[in-house]
Parts: C-alpha cells; structure tokens; sequence
C-alpha cells in the first residue's frame, strides 16, 4: 500500500511527503535530481527497497519544489540548495521530526551535506549514496564530468525526455528489462518537465560543496558502487577522505540508481549503521514447485447451473483442494475464477496432490486439469513470481480434462519415487525462450 501524501507549508509553497514506519530512528530519504514519491512505489523493486527501509526506521519521503507532487515553479524559480533546506526542515517539522538520518542519493548529496553543517542539531547521521560533493571537471577534481560531455548530456536529456532516456547509464543492470525501462519513462513524464530535469542537473553541475566537508560532525556512511558510470567510486572516496570519522563501504555493481542491483548487501550496511544490527534481508529467490489447477468446461458448467448454484460448487470445490494442499503440505499462493495457483517444497508431494485434487473432485461433476514446473522463484511478500511461474501456468494450459502435465524438471527430480510419466512431445510455450518437454503423469501405479 502507499503511503499516504501529504503536504509541508515552505513559506508559501506545499511540499509534498510521506511517513511510513515505525522503526527507531527517523530517516529523510532525500532522493536525487527528480523524484515523485507515489510513482516510486508503482516499481516493485522501488517499493521492496522503501519497505525495507521502513522496517528499522521511521522512513520520510519528499518531492522538492518544482518536481513531483510539491508545488510547481517556473524554471527560474527551482530550489537553491538553500531552499531545498528550508525544504527539508519543514517537512521534518509537519512529521513531528527534531532529528533525522539525512539519507541522500546522487545529486542530493550536496543538499545533504549542507544541511548536516548547518543544522548539526537536526541531523542525527548522515548517509550517502553514490553520491559527490561536485560533478564537474576540474583541475583539482579530475573524475567529474568535462564541459563538453555535460552538455552533451544535457542536450540527450532534453531531447530524450520521458521516453527512458538515460536508462542503460541509470540502472545498468536492467539495461534489457523492457517493464521497468517503461516505468521509468513515466516516472520521468510525472516527475517534472523536460526544462526543469535539465535545469535541476545543470544547477547540480554547477554546484561545488567541498567546502563543507570538514565541517560535517554528524556520523557518515559512504556509499558507492565501484562501476558507477555517471559517479565513479572516486567521488565516494573523495567524500569519505575529506569527512572526519566517514565510513566508506565500496559495492559491486554499476547501477547509479539504488534499487535494481543486490540491494539486501545496500540495506544491510545502512541497517548496520543505523541500529548496530545487520540482519539479512528475506530471500529474494527460492526454488519451489509451481502448481496450476483449474475446472475443464468452467463457463458452460456455470451457465448449465446458473450464478448461485456455481458458487455454491466452487465453495465446495475450493474446500477440497485446501484440503489437499493441507494434506500434502502446499502453500496456497493465488485463486482466480476457478483456478488455483501453489506452490510446494518437493515437486513428488505437488504431483501426488494434483492427482489427488483430479480424483477428490470428481463427486462433484466436474474435471480438473492441473500444470507443474520447478524452477527459481520470486519471492514478492507472500507471492511468488518469475519465468517458473510462467512456466507452470502454460504447462497447465496444455492440458486436457484430468491430466497432470509437468515439465521435463519435474519429471528429472522425481527419479525414484515411483511416480511413472507418458511423454506428450515437445511445446512452444507462448512468451517463454525455447520448446518445453511435456510429461503427463501415469495415473496407474507403477507396476
């Protein structure tokens, strides 16, 4: 669920926020360059990042001024880092915060480091995320960005904006994943303008705050992947050479952005430094068994019965297969109409539960067809997830009424037990790479 948004008075200007949490410390997740906080959660692995942040913290969000869902201002009226504090402070006020971690990404670092040595007696600790004291080349800061290359940025920015621009040097490691390459476009889209994305970078451009590093007194975490594209490593060794007492932890990786690329090892440390507690996050993947079953003929079986008379049989229907799934330890994932999504820890015990399901329904007149795969899985919250999944519902839809097809992995990890298979030839399954063997499930015992 979102968070609900609410609005900060900035002088005469509303900035928009959320709170969610109830962890120990306040933590103001000041995102860099754009954001808008109720698009970040519509990515699943934005949201899984906040949610973990939120459950060792009590996790503030805020779209700066002129971006997101906070007022919007002329072009020539976007926020000076000075009122990007103002900004700041005030939200931390409407949350009822005195003091907060100051969490910062990117071109937030500078805001984040300003106000740490400005109010000490707000920022609890501060912590940031491929971030830099300043971008752009200089003698005396070679690994920044030369002119010419800013501009040439800058103008692919303009030109390519809300259409994904920037997605491969962003989040490297999802460079072919087309969902999240389409949300980031409309992130883009709902987060601010084409002159302001380019106004808000070439002022981070500009900006140079090297000069307040020795000042900061707060705790520091430093944060940094070492194949950072657009902010190299150096800039995350700069910042923690010239910090007093900074911590500086190296990642691999080399996503710019924080939410794609082995985020459990990113939470762990800002959990670490947080609380004095590492713990790992929940696994993200798990190899499970996939079970789909549903009734063969739904629809004329519904308009045979009539609306009242087809529930009270799929009432009956769902109780028996909960029944089996209790029976041969399955874990109820998903129902929709008549279908049953599962999943199990051993695929024999899922077969051996689909045949059951094809012979415990029978009383009531209908007939079941039932898919398997195993295969690594997704774990999303109390869902699961992933090309396995995809897997096992079109194995399933191959089959006919009482049949219980599996894959050829099913088929390969059951060797031994007993269970016998007929080979049903090999099948394009549609949106997965290659033809898939397809077994049926011999219904006979083994002689």
């Amino acid at each position: 669920m979102i968070p609900e948004t609410k609005y900060a008075r900035s002088g005469t200007l509303h900035i928009a926020y959320q709170v969610t949490g109830h962890g120990g410390a306040d933590l103001v997740f000041v995102h860099g360059w754009i954001s808008h906080i109720e698009h970040l959660w519509e990515e699943p692995s934005v949201a899984r990042f906040l949610r973990r942040l939120a459950s060792f913290s009590r996790l503030i969000l805020l779209d700066k001024r002129g971006t997101g869902l906070s007022d919007p201002v002329p072009l020539d009226k976007l926020p000076t880092l000075e009122e990007r504090m103002d900004d700041v402070r005030a939200v931390m006020d409407a949350a009822g915060s005195p003091r907060a971690v100051l969490l910062g990404t990117s071109e937030a670092g500078a805001l984040n480091l300003l106000f740490a040595a400005t109010h000490p007696e707000r920022t609890a600790a501060l912590i940031l995320l491929n971030s830099y004291a300043r971008l752009a080349w200089s003698e005396d800061y070679p690994w920044g960005i030369p002119g010419d290359a800013a501009e040439g940025l800058l103008r692919n920015i303009e030109d390519g904006w809300g259409k994904g621009v920037a997605f491969e040097a962003l989040v490297a490691s999802q460079s072919d994943n087309a969902s999240m390459r389409s949300w980031w476009a409309r992130y883009q889209r709902l987060a601010a303008s084409p002159g302001t994305a380019v106004t808000l970078l070439r002022r981070a451009i500009a900006t140079d705050a090297r000069a307040v590093l020795p000042t900061i007194t707060a705790p520091t975490l430093i944060l940094h992947r070492a194949g950072d594209p657009f902010t190299g490593p150096e800039h995350g060794r700069y910042l923690a050479e010239h910090i007093a007492g900074a911590k500086y932890v190296e990642l691999a990786g080399a996503d710019h952005l924080f939410f794609a690329e082995d985020t459990d090892r990113l939470l762990a440390e800002i959990q670490e430094f947080l609380t004095g507690v590492r713990e790992a996050g929940e696994p993200e993947r798990v190899l499970a068994t996939v079970l789909f079953v549903d009734v063969v003929g739904s629809t004329e079986h519904a308009v045979k019965l009539g609306d009242r008379r087809w529930h009270d049989l799929l009432d009956a229907y769902y109780a028996i297969l909960r029944a089996e799934l209790v029976r041969f330890r399955g874990r109820e994932v998903d129902t929709a109409g008549d279908g049953l999504f599962a999943v199990f820890d051993g695929p024999a015990r899922a077969i051996r539960c689909a045949c059951a399901i094809t012979e415990a329904v029978r009383p009531l007149e209908i007939e079941v067809r039932a898919g398997l795969h195993t295969g690594e899985c997704e774990v999303i919250g109390p869902k699961v997830g992933g090309i396995a999944v995809h897997i096992g519902a079109r194995i399933a839809a191959l089959a006919g009424a009482g049949d219980v097809l599996v894959s050829g992995t099913v088929r390969d990890l059951v060797a031994g037990s007993g269970l016998r298979f007929e080979d049903r030839g090999r099948h394009a399954l549609k949106g997965v790479p290659s033809d898939w063997t397809v077994f049926a499930v011999a219904r006979e015992p083994a002689a």
